[in-house]
């Protein structure tokens, strides 16, 4: 062979060993990032898994928190239905005793008032059960209407505990 054919031999040679060695090189770091890739895929999986965790958490408290509310709302609820049907029997009760005239309603009247021009005796009769101050009994159909009054503002009032009693529940 030829120097020159040596020396194109040569040539090639190197640039073959050095195509070969960068090869190698582009493959080493290939393995290196590939494993810093792995680490970084795991790093970011676990703070995923972290973040999925609290969330779930998250959503367990709050629907514990909704039913333990429920149900309070419900014991309110069923405590507001009994007040009013009791309040409701009570009302009735008072009715009926007051059309049989079981009982009667009265009022007191003023014994210095001179315009009521009522003349009840200041002192009770015999008969009488009522001591003391002077009073005058009601028209039963007046004493209903009265009871009918009272009724409804007993309602009122018990509803009017319920809708703060929930209020209160739903804001703490």
């Amino acid at each position: 062979m030829t120097p020159v054919q040596k020396m194109a031999g040569l040539v090639v040679l190197i640039l073959v060993l050095m195509t070969s060695a960068a090869g190698f090189t582009w493959q080493v770091q290939d393995w290196r990032m590939g494993k810093r890739l792995a680490e970084q895929a795991g790093l970011h999986q676990g703070e995923l898994d972290g973040v999925s965790a609290a969330a779930a958490k998250q959503v367990r408290d709050e629907q514990d928190r909704r039913l333990g509310l429920e149900k309070t709302l419900a014991t309110s609820d069923q405590q507001h239905t009994r007040e009013l049907s009791d309040a409701q029997r009570n009302q009735a009760l008072l009715r009926d005793r007051l059309a049989t005239a079981d009982v009667r309603l009265s009022v007191l009247l003023d014994a210095t008032d001179s315009a009521s021009g009522c003349n009840v005796p200041a002192a009770p009769g015999a008969v009488g059960v009522v001591h003391g101050a002077r009073r005058a009994q009601l028209d039963p159909a007046h004493a209903q209407r009265i009871i009918a009054i009272t009724n409804a503002g007993d309602q009122g009032l018990i509803a009017l505990r319920a809708c703060q009693a929930y209020v209160r529940a739903v804001v703490h």
